[in-house]
């Protein structure tokens, strides 16, 4: 990784306190946000470890920073520097609420940029590379530091934004674009075109298809359906977000596995409820401290992922940066719960990709009387699969413990997605 190499867990700490120091000198004096919020604390700048600093920092919320940028339209306090000194604006996904904006300096900015050249070197991405970007470029941070970062190796950098997938898949051909990056579902989607174009894509010069946006990349299944779709690809996942920047990488050696970058990061995994620290190998929440970006940081944010750490502190892959197993496992809003079942999108998503024969699907959710149920309406593949509805009927039973209804549409009559698939409906 570029910003350090530690060869232990007590150098990673040790560098990461005297970052969070670094951080906290500048912030507890600048930065309005969180001046108000600290200011009955007695964290400082001469914090003297990681403990006393999640011992006496507290958590920091997205209803708080929605609130913020309610109260102080439209940029929110959370500012360290004056507002001519920002250089970049870009809004959440809104996925878990409404959408805030978010500024970057240019340092800051530079800070994540070399969190995606960190990623795309752990993909074995360098300047000898031809990166297809399969998306328009609107208000979503992850597209321009992703852009950016691979002119910054000096690879070939493609833009998608405004084609048709047609149009897409012709340019990937036309470039000989080896890299590809996209959501798990465009790239899904991108095969479904492929088929009904007859575009051959065992000839595809993709190897390697970046996803994130979803969790999809660290499902099995999903994979598994990605790496049938596209015969000569490798899948490799990660994620990131607005508030915090590019997160987590795909272990080189362990695919459903993620590392968190902990050169840019303090994480941590909490209980959701009682936000105490999970023991290895339980699910919690991922809580983030940004360790460089200054001009609006975030101390100790809960940012919704579920996930479980490793029992190991050092990787077969050689890193000590804490691994994430199953990756980004859903969000802690996400939860449903069907008859008792705890449901997650991630596990319905897992089922209906192992069974295959699904071009596109989507959950119907409707609460009565304070209960949920779920229905599922799905568009098999265009050869006619008779028993599709009774084998993914089975599934559900064998593995939720659940009977779901289920119900074949019309091809094309559901939506198609280019960015996070919006595929569970609330009625």
């Amino acid at each position: 990784m570029t910003k350090f190499s530690a060869d232990s867990r007590e150098a990673i700490e040790c560098i990461q306190l005297a970052e969070i120091q670094k951080l906290l000198k500048v912030i507890l004096q600048k930065n309005k946000f969180y001046k108000k919020k600290l200011n009955h604390t007695k964290l400082n700048h001469s914090i003297e470890s990681l403990e006393k600093f999640r011992e006496l920092c507290p958590l920091t919320t997205k209803s708080e920073l929605v609130s913020d940028h309610h109260t102080n339209s439209p940029f929110g306090s959370n500012l360290t520097f004056p507002i001519e000194q920002y250089t970049r604006a870009h809004k959440t996904s809104g996925t878990s609420g409404k959408p805030i904006v978010w500024l970057d300096t240019n340092d800051g900015w530079e800070w994540m940029v070399d969190s995606w050249c960190d990623i795309f070197k752990a993909s074995g991405v360098s300047s000898n590379d031809r990166i297809f970007f399969a998306f328009s470029f609107g208000p979503f941070i992850g597209f321009w530091l992703a852009f950016e970062a691979g002119k910054k190796l000096e690879s070939m950098n493609i833009p998608g934004g405004g084609l048709s997938s047609t149009a897409r898949l012709q340019s990937i051909f036309t470039h000989q674009a080896n890299i590809l990056c996209c959501t798990p579902t465009y790239a899904l989607r991108l095969a479904e075109v492929a088929r009904a174009e007859n575009i051959d894509l065992n000839n595809s010069p993709v190897r390697s298809i970046i996803v994130a946006g979803e969790p999809g990349g660290s499902i099995q299944s999903t994979r598994n359906a990605l790496e049938k779709a596209w015969p000569k690809s490798s899948i490799f996942d990660h994620h990131g977000m607005t508030e915090v920047g590019p997160v987590t990488y795909q272990c080189p050696d362990q695919p459903g596995v993620l590392h968190v970058l902990e050169n840019a990061y303090f994480p941590e995994i909490i209980d959701n409820k009682t936000k105490k620290p999970v023991k290895a190998n339980e699910t919690g929440e991922l809580v983030l401290t940004t360790l460089g970006r200054y001009g609006s940081p975030l101390l100790r944010y809960q940012t919704g992922d579920l996930v479980k750490a490793s029992k190991s502190s050092r990787c077969s892959c050689g890193t000590y940066n804490l691994r994430l197993d199953g990756g980004i496992l859903g969000r802690v809003d996400d939860m449903l719960v069907i008859r008792g079942v705890n449901v997650y999108p991630s596990a319905i998503e897992e089922i209906i990709r192992d069974i295959g024969g699904v071009d596109e699907y989507q959950v119907n959710v409707t609460n009565n009387n304070a209960l949920s149920e779920i229905s599922i309406d799905i568009e098999p593949e265009a050869q006619k699969d008779k028993n599709i509805t009774e084998r993914l009927s089975n599934a559900f039973k064998e593995n939720l413990s659940l009977r779901i209804p289920i119900q074949t549409v019309e091809p094309h009559s559901l939506p198609r997605f280019e960015l996070k698939a919006q595929r569970w409906i609330i009625k």
